[in-house]
């Protein structure tokens, strides 16, 4: 049965390919989105691709994704280091969850060191570009794989 995972982009993440390049790349998120379902289609995912500069929408969508979906890949981006109420959603849907970001956030802003949304996640992929969703779809696979043996 193929597995469901939700990816969830939040707040200027729809700017990437614009916004600073010189950290983020000339990608845009579309691209990262045909990335990622290329790949997830590869290894047997579906996924659904999900962004808002809206914090309470991104809440809606995890505490949806409870019964629909086997794990979460999220990118809070601002509200990473902001959102306990994306933090909240996320432990209450008790979904896997990998949590990505295209930077290194241990080597900015001493603000960006600090992720509220860390708490919930099983693991944090960093500092490797676009290719992190690719990173955490594969890890997200290994992780169910081997709760099913």
């Amino acid at each position: 049965m193929t597995k469901k995972i939700l990816i969830i982009n939040g707040p200027n993440l729809n700017l990437l390919g614009e916004r600073e390049e010189s950290k983020y790349g000339k990608v845009t998120l579309e691209e990262v989105k045909k990335n990622c379902e290329s790949h997830a289609k590869s290894i047997d995912f579906s996924i659904e691709f999900f962004q808002s500069n809206i914090e309470g929408e991104i809440v809606t969508a995890i505490q949806k994704a409870k019964g629909v979906f086997n794990a979460i890949i999220i990118n809070a981006a601002g509200y990473t280091h902001t959102s306990v109420a994306i933090l909240d959603a996320l432990l209450a849907v008790k979904l896997l969850t990998i949590e990505v970001h295209i930077t290194n956030i241990y080597n900015r802003e001493d603000f960006r060191k600090k992720s509220l949304i860390s708490k919930a996640a099983k693991g944090i992929i960093c500092g490797f570009g676009i290719n992190g969703y690719i990173m955490a779809l594969d890890s997200v696979k290994k992780i169910l794989e081997n709760e099913n043996k």
